[in-house]
Order: structure tokens, then C-alpha cells, then sequence
């Protein structure tokens, strides 16, 4: 069974708000997570049909704030093509 938790949360956007005119939504994902995984939790938890799932690494960066150093935290973004006439409401 697929983990509902996989999924943390969608990532909204101004580019992200683009891609749903074309079935397309975002979601931060746990780094773990694998495609056939983000693909079942996005079933179970949005009752939608997802036809590809593409994912992003972002590895984390060293930031400099002043004299302060400090690390901006990296995250997998998954990029989940719904089915035609299927879509999310993230309101």
C-alpha cells in the first residue's frame, strides 16, 4: 500500500499554476519516493488518475546571509500528469 505521507505537499507557483492548464500539478515529495509510489498516494489521496509522474532533485545549497552561513534545505519535487478531463483542485 501505498504511503499518503509520501506526498508533503503541492507546490504552488506562478509556473506550477501555468502547467495545470495542462493537467499537470507539482508536489513536494519525500526524498524516498519513487514514481509508482507517488502515483498510487496521488490516487489515494486526490481520486485522480495519474498517466506520468516526473521527478526533480534539488540537492541543498550553501547560503550566505551577512557573516552568517547556513545551508537552504534541497527537496524532490514530483511533476504528476493527470488523465484528459481530470483535474485538482488546490484551493
Amino acid at each position: 500500500m501505498a504511503d499518503l505521507f509520501l506526498v508533503k505537499k503541492p507546490w504552488v507557483t506562478e509556473k506550477s499554476v501555468r502547467l495545470s492548464a495542462e493537467r499537470k500539478y507539482a508536489f513536494i515529495v519525500k526524498r524516498r519516493a519513487t514514481k509508482p509510489e507517488i502515483k498510487k498516494a496521488i490516487k489515494d489521496a486526490y481520486k485522480v488518475d495519474a498517466v506520468t509522474v516526473n521527478v526533480v532533485n534539488r540537492p541543498p545549497k550553501r547560503k550566505r546571509f551577512g557573516a552568517v552561513r547556513g545551508m537552504q534545505e534541497g527537496y524532490r519535487k514530483a511533476i504528476v500528469t493527470l488523465k484528459e478531463g481530470q483535474k485538482i483542485d488546490l484551493q
